[in-house]
């Protein structure tokens, strides 16, 4: 299984994670990343990988 890397000290706080991938990624009241599930499941692989490709700073990856 895949899971979810997040390098925070490039994350912004834009958003265009959660908008994307909402049950995956929340941010908090100061625009902190957070992770839903770390693990990327069959069913989320599809949205997990949009929100990668959208995140303007590069921040976040998917590692096997």
């Amino acid at each position: 299984m895949s899971r979810i890397v997040v390098d925070f000290d490039r994350c912004e706080g834009h958003g265009l994670c959660e908008q994307t991938a909402p049950d995956v990624f929340r941010l908090d009241d100061e625009g902190e990343l957070h992770l839903t599930h770390e693990e990327v499941a069959a069913e989320r692989e599809s949205a997990v990988a949009a929100a990668v490709r959208v995140c303007p700073v590069a921040a976040l990856k998917v590692q096997s």
